[in-house]
């Protein structure tokens, strides 16, 4: 089942029928171990209505609330070689190296719902920046208690000339305003995504592609738990939060995005993330 934040309520959309929960705050209703179980019990006990569908394309939101967003990095190789790629000048590349091979993953704050925007919004590129990406990634949403309900597409938007520049500009090449992009929904399961599910990207500018790329999850180096488990140690979300698991699709060193270019992101079973760049 798919979980939708409009700006008139939750939907839900179990096979081809929409249901419209009102009432109900998206940060208690997506907070909870059992959410697959109340989503069911909720589409027995409601209608199936027009409006909440048509809410979907017209007043549809990022799945975000209070939560924060969270991101792994340098958990696919093609990522690995990316980040040395763009950080051997500065002499990083080694980092990026031990860090894939390491018992301990990367993890970093990437953003909040302020500077989040979800599908069909705009993303930004940083004004100092010279040399700048789409990430797409498998993320998570989990639980206060560190269950993961469900999942999302992401779009880790990155300055790769500012981190290559040094690796400790991480934060300011990847958070910043509209520097994140989630939706179109929450792909509420009670199983795991099959191990061959795919990503696939594609960008249009001028409404040709000038890049696009797949990667299969079965390619992330890492556990999703075993991530989960490693942000959760000392750190509480009271509201549950949102892990991005990394890229396995990185464009070569000649591209980078401009003003108006269009970023497609679909994963199979969630669905497809679309925006542009402003």
């Amino acid at each position: 089942m798919k979980l939708y934040k409009t700006k008139k309520g939750i939907v839900i959309a179990n096979d081809k029928s929409y249901y419209l929960v009102v009432n109900e705050d998206w940060d208690t209703y997506v907070n909870d171990d059992r959410l697959y179980s109340k989503m069911e019990k909720a589409t027995k006990e409601l209608s199936a209505s027009q409006e909440a569908k048509d809410l979907i394309t017209s007043e549809i939101q990022a799945p975000i609330q209070s939560q924060e967003i969270w991101a792994c990095g340098v958990t696919y190789y093609r990522s690995k070689v990316g980040r040395q790629e763009e950080s051997k000048d500065s002499g990083g590349a080694d980092f990026y190296a031990r860090v894939y091979e390491a018992e301990r993953p990367e993890i970093f704050f990437k953003a909040t719902a302020y500077r989040t925007v979800g599908h069909g919004d705009k993303v930004a590129i940083r004004k100092d920046s010279t040399w700048d990406v789409p990430e797409p990634e498998l993320t998570l949403a989990v639980t206060s208690s560190g269950k993961i309900i469900g999942y999302t597409v992401g779009n880790d938007m990155s300055s790769r000339s500012i981190e290559g520049e040094n690796p400790l500009y991480l934060p300011q090449a990847k958070s910043y305003d509209a520097s994140a992009a989630i939706g179109p929904c929450i792909y509420v399961t009670d199983e795991p995504l099959p191990t061959d599910t795919q990503i696939q990207m594609e960008i249009l500018r001028e409404g040709k592609v000038v890049f696009e790329g797949e990667v299969g999850i079965d390619q992330i180096k890492r556990k999703f738990e075993e991530l989960v488990s490693y942000l959760y140690r000392e750190t509480s979300f009271p509201y549950g939060c949102l892990v991005m698991t990394g890229t396995g699709i990185v464009p070569s060193s000649d591209f980078t995005l401009k003003k108006d270019d269009e970023i497609r992101i679909t994963i199979q079973h969630i669905g497809t993330l679309v925006n542009t760049v402003k």
